[in-house]
């Protein structure tokens, strides 16, 4: 989907003080193939009930590591029923034993870092968004989350030139606790990536 800079610096204008439906709903009147993107980290019931309360049936896409906890699994689980989600698991093309053998989760500065991350987030991630090709892509990024993000906005576009639709990218969380318990939905406090060392550090998805 083609939309220029000057075009997303209206948008982001335009929606910046409008509530996050607004934002779906209008994306929607686009009739663009879209998709929804989740890890089941904090908040991300939020942008699912969201998005599937507008478009019911849209693909959610989950690019499972591997390595999330039990808790995070059955977070999903529940999630994914509550909110009757069109779910779509991706996970690494290796195993976690076999990645075990082979080099363990090296740290930050060690050298298969960049390949462990390009086994269980990155190549998942291209799979997926290659089997749907979506022109829309709908997410939970937020301002505040990491120096990068903080530079885009609602609406900004990923190096293949989809529309990435971030409707919560104003909230706070405070303001996705009372979301949340306005609706009824559950939480998740544990969920842990094996990519990162620090919370404010970028995937690689989004930067």
């Amino acid at each position: 989907m083609k939309i220029s800079k000057r075009q997303l610096n209206e948008l982001n204008s335009r929606f910046k003080d409008r509530h996050p439906e607004d934002v779906v709903l209008w994306t929607t009147q686009l009739e663009r193939k879209a998709v929804v993107t989740t890890n089941f980290r904090p908040y991300e019931a939020a942008i699912l009930h969201l998005v599937s309360q507008v478009r019911p049936a849209i693909p959610v896409l989950w690019c499972d590591t591997g390595y999330n906890t039990e808790h995070t699994y059955r977070h999903a689980n529940e999630v994914h029923k509550l909110l009757n989600l069109n779910l779509y698991q991706y996970a690494p093309r290796q195993t976690v034993a076999w990645r075990e053998v082979e080099m363990g989760i090296p740290g930050i500065d060690h050298p298969q870092h960049i390949l462990f991350t390009e086994q269980v987030k990155l190549e998942p991630f291209r799979r997926a968004m290659a089997e749907h090709n979506p022109e829309i892509w709908f997410t939970n990024l937020r301002k505040g989350q990491t120096a990068h993000r903080d530079g885009l906005g609602i609406f900004s576009r990923s190096k293949d030139g989809i529309l990435k639709v971030s409707p919560f990218f104003h909230w706070s969380d405070q303001d996705l606790d009372s979301y949340l318990s306005g609706y009824g939905l559950p939480n998740e406090a544990r969920y842990w990536d094996p990519t990162k060392v620090l919370e404010n550090r970028e995937c690689g998805l989004h930067s």
